[in-house]
């Protein structure tokens, strides 16, 4: 759904239905840094930082980013530390109080399960992200864009309060080379703190392959996973085998690309299906096929309790009702080189002009690739950033093409865009397939929905109300 679009809002107002409400912990640090800034409207982050087991730390981030009644509209947000295989301590306090801060929003005031949800491709922060909602009681830990091999374990010794490490992945790494990422628990933990609960962990996967290696070979326990197929909204796993671009400029996928469901009921977990299954029918047939149930991201991207831009919300849900949807699943615009989903509305990147006439930075660097320098230690780049930046670093020409900013893009699709020259970053709109269909959960008349609406129509509990035409 994107970054913060699966926002504490939306995680509890699901949760309070008896479903798992899930929240987003990608760029979470920047994403509480900037409502900090915004003047933390409504008061809740500042409860959440009052509920933190560390005051000292709590009132440091507070000190560094809140600024009462908010910072000026044409003022620029203030920056926060890049993410670094050795951050500093202001880094990892605040993401730690970041994505304690969502968890905790999410789950008070109810007894409902809250997971959140990261990527594997994005590891500098895996390990204080994890332990910041661990420190919230987050119920479970879903992981998907890569192969999320060491988190089952990497979660039993953050449970104890160990120190744990995490190898990361690094552009041309010599044989025997590893380079690991580090975080002691114990460092961020109260006085005489006791073991956490230790969550329950889902691997997002694409094919049954994956997850036989993943529920065979983990040092931890796997409790279950998300099968998502390529119609899911955002990063999509490439197709099977070379790459092939259809006409229209999108990847093709293939009977190679369609899970078998039969090798993943026999692996004796419980499982979920995603991608186009945001409908009861598809419900049913995904309990038929041995599901546990469904994910849903897209239906609930744009009803009143998610965290995107209120304009945009109702800009793609008109383009539903005129049935005037498009996504395009953009072989390039992601750096990590994975297809991204790409929701063709006006005013966003999906305009060619307004992509072109955007000046390249990278200044929050989520999606920066680790690289090894010829003597041996680390670099960063982005397929994203100025070109000849990313060329003096080694990077190919090639990758540069079409790449879009989407750490940028993402923070302003929640409206939380970094202001340059006057004006908000442009933002980029990433949905599955299935925004065609968000319309049908309008009542007659009305311009917006609830999660509530869209949890009784998939489970058949109200009369559809459709407005698709």
């Amino acid at each position: 759904m994107g970054v913060a679009v699966s926002s504490w809002n939306l995680a509890s107002a699901v949760s309070r239905r008896q479903q798992l409400g899930v929240v987003s912990g990608t760029a979470m640090d920047a994403v509480f840094a900037r409502r900090l800034q915004l003047g933390d409207i409504g008061g809740y982050l500042r409860e959440a930082l009052d509920a933190f087991p560390i005051r000292e730390i709590a009132e440091r981030v507070a000190a560094r980013y809140f600024i009462a009644g908010g910072k000026k509209p044409d003022a620029a947000f203030k920056s926060k530390p890049l993410p670094s295989i050795r951050p500093t301590k202001a880094l990892l306090e605040l993401i730690i109080v970041a994505n304690f801060a969502e968890v905790y929003l999410a789950k008070r005031g109810h007894g409902g399960l809250v997971g959140i949800n990261l990527l594997e491709k994005i590891q500098i922060a895996t390990l204080p992200t994890l332990f910041g909602a661990m420190l919230a009681k987050v119920d479970f830990v879903l992981m998907g864009a890569g192969i999320p091999r060491a988190i089952p374990a990497i979660l039993d010794e953050l449970a104890a309060l160990n120190p744990v490490e995490l190898n990361l992945d690094v552009s041309g790494a010599r044989a025997g080379e590893q380079f690991v990422s580090h975080f002691d628990p114990r460092e961020y933990s109260p006085p005489n703190a006791q073991p956490l609960p230790r969550p329950q962990f889902i691997a997002i996967v694409s094919s049954s392959a994956l997850a036989t290696t993943l529920a065979r070979k983990c040092t931890g326990k796997v409790n279950g996973f998300v099968v998502e197929g390529w119609t899911a909204g955002g990063h999509n796993a490439p197709p099977r085998g070379q790459m092939t671009i259809s006409e229209a400029g999108e990847p093709v996928y293939g009977p190679r690309d369609v899970v078998d469901l039969e090798q993943v009921r026999s692996l004796g977990l419980p499982f979920w299906l995603a991608g186009s299954y945001g409908n009861p029918t598809k419900l049913s047939d995904a309990c038929a096929a041995g599901a546990h149930g469904i994910q849903v991201g897209t239906a609930f991207a744009y009803c009143n309790e998610s965290g995107m831009d209120p304009v945009i919300k109702q800009q793609v849900i008109q383009q539903s009702l005129n049935n005037d949807c498009r996504v395009f699943t953009d072989p390039y615009a992601s750096p990590t080189g994975f297809p991204f989903k790409v929701v063709d509305t006006p005013n966003t990147l999906s305009d060619e002009g307004i992509y072109r006439n955007r000046q390249r930075k990278c200044d929050l660097g989520y999606l920066r690739e680790l690289y090894r320098r010829e003597d041996g230690s680390l670099g960063y780049r982005c397929g994203a950033e100025p070109i000849e930046d990313y060329l003096k670093k080694g990077g190919e020409l090639a990758n540069t093409e079409c790449r879009k900013c989407l750490c940028n893009a993402l923070m302003a699709t929640v409206g939380l865009g970094q202001v340059r020259h006057g004006g908000s970053e442009p933002a980029i709109v990433t949905s599955g397939d299935d925004v065609a269909n968000i319309s049908q959960f309008l009542r007659p008349g009305a311009t917006n929905y609830s999660a509530i609406d869209v949890i009784d129509f998939l489970l058949n509990e109200a009369e559809p109300v459709g407005q698709t035409q």
